[in-house]
C-alpha cells in the first residue's frame, strides 16, 4: 500500500512536468537507493524493480547464507537459521533474495524519501527550463504580466514559466497592467540555487535588431543585414543596415513608404526616434552618415594602437557653425549614438573660427559650470558661438532661463569690447 501511495504522489508531479520514462526511472531509483544506503549502510546488494505506469515497486535484498554465528555483515550475509525461516531448503553459500517493504524503512524515512523525490523532480524540471531558455538568449520572447513589483514586472509565459522584466530593462515610457502581453529579448538566464532566473530586456540593442527581423521581411530573409545598433532606450536609436543585393535600397526597405514599415517598431519602443543609415566599410563615409542630420565638411581619423574604452580611434570632424548643434543633438544624444555605432571618439570642430574667439571654459569664474555645460550640449563651446545665436533660439534649445542667457551674453560682450 505504501508503495502505491508513494508512486501515486510522484505521478501528481509527473503529469505536470515533461519527464520521459528513462529519466523517471532514473530519478526513482536514485531516491530509493539513497534511502536504502541511509538505512542499511550500502545499497550495492539491492535490486529495485519499478513500474511507474502501474505504480508497482519492489525492492529485493540479496545476501549470502553463512553458518550460524559467523555473520560479519548483516546487510550482505544471513545466518543459516534465519535463511531457513524464509525457505527451509537453503544451504550455506547460497544466495538469498528477500523483499524489503517500504514500511521496513520506517515512517520518518518514508516521509524523507517522498520529500527527496519531490525535490529531485523540481530540480530536473528547473534544469530543463534553464537549458531551454539558455538556448533562447538574445531571442525575441513574449509573456503576460502576472504581477507588478516596484522594481520589476513578473511575467508568465504559456507554459507557466516565470520571467522577470527588471525596472532597469524597461523603457522609461513603458506602462503595463496585469494581463498585458509584453515583448522583449531574453537577456540572461542563470541558475540561482535550483531555480532558473530568466531576465527579459526591452532596452537591449538586440531588442531593436530582433524587431527589425520580425517586422521587415527582407531582414528576416537575410537580404538585408543589421550591421550595428546604438540606442538610448525610448529616446533615440541609430541602426546601420546593408544588403548584398545592389537592387535593394536597405534604408528604404526598412523605413517603408511614409515610414509604414518602421512605424510599428517605433510604437513598440515608446516612440523612440530611429535613424536608419546605410552601412559602409568606408570609415569616413560611415561616420558622416552616423552624424546625420548634420553635414560634415571634413574629418581626420586617428587610429589607436589598441582599443580604449571600446573605441578603436578618435576622429576630429569639421562642421559649419549651423551644423554643429545638429551633429551633437539635444543633450549630446546624436553624437553619443554616432560614437557608439561607429566605434570612434568624435570631436566636433567649428569651421571658420576667428582668432579672437574664446573658449567658454575661460569664463568659469564668471559663468557657472552648469550653464556652460548647457551651451556645450547644443554645440556652443565658444564665446562667439553663443553671441551669434539669438536669445530666443537659446531659450528654445536649452533649459536656461532668458534672464540667465542675457547675463551670459553681457559678460561675453564685455570681453570682446575690452
Amino acid at each position: 500500500m505504501e508503495n502505491i501511495a508513494l508512486i501515486d504522489s510522484f505521478s501528481e508531479f509527473k503529469d505536470n512536468k515533461s519527464i520521459d520514462r528513462v529519466t523517471l526511472m532514473s530519478i526513482l531509483e536514485e531516491v530509493f537507493r539513497a534511502a536504502l544506503k541511509r538505512k542499511f549502510g550500502s545499497d550495492d546488494n539491492f535490486d529495485i524493480i519499478i513500474n511507474p505506469d502501474k505504480g508497482d515497486l519492489e525492492i529485493w535484498r540479496n545476501r549470502i547464507v553463512v553458518a550460524d554465528g559467523f555473520s560479519e555483515d548483516d546487510n550482505e550475509e544471513i545466518e543459516l537459521a534465519e535463511a531457513r525461516l524464509i525457505e527451509p531448503d537453503f544451504e550455506i553459500g547460497e544466495d538469498v533474495s528477500e523483499e524489503v517493504k517500504l514500511i521496513d524503512l520506517g515512517r520518518r524515512a518514508i516521509l524523507a524519501l517522498r520529500q527527496n523525490l519531490i525535490s529531485k523532480i523540481y530540480e530536473h524540471d528547473s534544469t530543463n527550463i534553464f537549458k531551454h531558455f539558455k538556448e533562447l538568449e538574445g531571442d525575441l520572447y513574449s509573456a503576460e504580466v502576472h504581477h507588478i513589483r516596484h522594481n520589476a514586472i513578473i511575467l508568465l509565459d504559456d507554459e507557466g514559466n516565470e520571467i522577470v522584466l527588471p525596472k532597469s530593462e524597461q523603457i522609461r515610457s513603458d506602462f503595463f497592467r496585469k494581463g498585458d502581453s509584453v515583448r522583449g529579448v531574453i537577456k540572461t538566464v542563470e541558475l540561482r540555487g535550483n531555480k532558473p532566473a530568466i531576465i527579459l530586456s526591452r532596452t537591449s540593442p538586440a531588442f531593436l535588431t530582433k524587431l527589425f527581423e520580425q517586422e521587415i521581411p527582407e531582414v528576416f530573409d537575410g537580404l538585408i543585414t543589421v550591421e550595428g545598433v546604438a540606442r538610448i532606450p525610448g529616446e533615440k536609436a541609430k541602426i546601420a543596415v546593408d544588403s548584398y543585393d545592389d537592387r535593394i535600397d536597405p534604408v528604404g526597405a526598412c523605413v517603408g513608404v511614409k515610414g509604414s514599415r518602421i512605424h510599428g517598431i517605433v510604437r513598440e519602443l515608446g516612440n523612440e526616434n530611429i535613424d536608419v543609415i546605410n552601412y559602409t566599410k568606408n570609415e569616413q563615409l560611415f561616420i558622416s552618415r552616423a552624424l546625420s542630420p548634420a553635414k560634415v565638411t571634413s574629418m581626420e581619423i586617428e587610429m589607436f594602437e589598441e582599443e580604449k574604452n571600446g573605441k578603436k580611434g578618435r576622429v576630429s570632424v569639421l562642421l559649419k557653425p549651423e551644423e554643429v548643434s545638429k551633429a551633437i543633438g539635444r543633450g549630446g544624444v546624436n553624437i553619443r549614438l554616432a560614437s557608439e555605432l561607429t566605434g570612434y571618439e568624435i570631436d566636433v570642430q567649428r569651421e571658420g573660427l576667428e582668432e579672437e574667439d574664446v573658449e567658454l571654459t575661460e569664463f568659469i569664474d564668471e559663468i557657472e559650470d552648469w550653464v556652460i555645460t548647457e551651451f556645450k550640449k547644443i554645440g556652443l563651446d565658444t564665446a562667439r558661438s553663443v553671441l551669434e545665436t539669438s536669445v530666443a533660439e537659446l531659450v528654445k534649445r536649452t533649459d536656461l532661463e532668458e534672464e540667465t542667457i542675457m547675463d551670459v551674453q553681457r559678460i561675453l560682450k564685455e570681453e570682446f569690447e575690452d
